[in-house]
């Protein structure tokens, strides 16, 4: 997606009278189609004048809904979908007829994201109007910029710089020293412990926990574990989003160091001195073993594994449920299995798995067949 196509966006916000159709479409009013069309700098096909009120699934949407189609999968569904008006990338080619008004965009996705993310701040505004709630804790000499809400029962400890536009909301704890830039949304229950920095735009979903000590220990002489101070402390960089209940650790020395862009799901711990590459991502219960480098653009599927002081290269993409063992230093690879190789090489080989038990019938029977042609010559 090209930076002019995000600035024609920013463009027709703008203009009040697109902002308007808008936020009509988000508050239950309807937007025709020649008016979502121009909204995305798309092109049209069919009804101008359909119109549509709300957001649904492209399977579940009745008449006045909009849907989308960006999965091959799915594609089924346009021609059945009740949805009024549907979003699909430009290069689509129905093979049946479609009784929904296509907008064509140049990337459903990115089209979408921008939809959902104005439809959610019109219907869901960000918390209360700038304030401090009154049994919220803040200390005094905590720096709070303009336009910056702090929700009810939060503590903010002593030395903290919140920047402006942040939402806090309730029952959040931030602790000494902490750093937090503009425009941050920090969700009820997360804990942010002391000397930890978060970049402009941060998002900290429900529950989180950034900079909680790392997992060392010393083994001592009588086989008991003496705890290593962890002295160290978490960066987040911009624009970098942290899951429900995710867990990053502050670093033994150092910082513990998630890049601009990273996105991170639920469930999610990352150990003591990792670094995160800019704009990687790591889906639900993956694990990331302390002192392990992760490069940019690194795609880690659920439940994966990574070793501890391993380097793992730009562009990696690992499969849910894989295992990493060993360092990747080549970029650009797709991995599967545990320990991870090749993705289509474990395609392959696990095919040649589910068939083992034919595969050693068929070598017994030729086993006896070799005996029985040895025992004739």
């Amino acid at each position: 997606m090209t930076c002019d196509y995000f600035l024609t966006f920013a463009g027709l916000f703008k203009k009040p009278r697109f902002f308007h159709h808008f936020a009509h479409f988000a508050s239950g009013m309807d937007i025709t189609a020649a008016q979502l069309a121009h909204l995305l700098n798309g092109t049209l096909e069919g009804d101008p004048n359909a119109t549509v009120r709300q957001p649904a699934r492209i399977e579940e949407a009745r008449e006045g809904d909009f849907a989308f189609l960006d999965n091959p999968k799915y594609e089924s569904y346009a021609y059945s979908t009740n949805a009024s008006i549907l979003l699909v990338n430009k290069t689509f080619q129905p093979s049946q007829p479609v009784s929904a008004t296509l907008v064509r965009v140049d990337d459903v996705r990115t089209s979408l994201a921008f939809l959902l993310e104005k439809f959610n701040d019109i219907i869901s505004p960000n918390g209360a109007p700038a304030q401090v709630a009154e049994n919220a804790f803040v200390h005094a000499d905590v720096q709070i910029g303009a336009q910056t809400s702090i929700g009810a029962f939060t503590v903010v400890e002593s030395g903290t710089v919140i920047g402006e536009n942040c939402n806090i909301y309730p029952q959040v704890f931030i602790g000494r020293n902490v750093r937090i830039g503009d425009n941050c949304k920090i969700y009820p229950g997360v804990r942010i412990h002391h000397n930890c920095v978060i970049g402009n735009n941060g998002v900290l979903h429900a529950n989180a926990v950034i900079g909680a000590d790392g997992f060392g220990f010393a083994l001592q002489d009588d086989g008991a574990w003496k705890k290593v101070p962890h002295v160290g402390n978490v960066i987040l960089e911009n624009d970098v989003e942290i899951g429900a209940n995710a867990c990053i650790d502050r670093a033994a020395l150092g910082s513990t160091i998630l890049r601009a862009g990273v996105k991170i799901d639920n469930l999610v711990h990352i150990a003591h001195n990792v670094e995160v590459g800019k704009n990687s991502v790591m889906a639900a219960q993956v694990g990331v073993a302390g002192s392990t480098k992760i490069g940019e653009n690194v795609q880690l599927g659920g439940q994966t594994g990574i070793a501890g002081h391993l380097t793992i290269a730009d562009g990696t993409r690992v499969q849910a449920q894989s295992g990493i063992a060993s360092s990747v230093k080549e970029p650009n690879q797709a991995l599967f299995g545990a320990p991870a190789f090749d993705y289509n090489d474990y395609v392959r080989a696990y095919i040649v798995f589910k068939n083992l038990p034919e595969l050693q019938k068929k070598v017994r029977t030729l086993e006896r067949l070799l005996k029985e042609i040895q025992e004739k010559a």
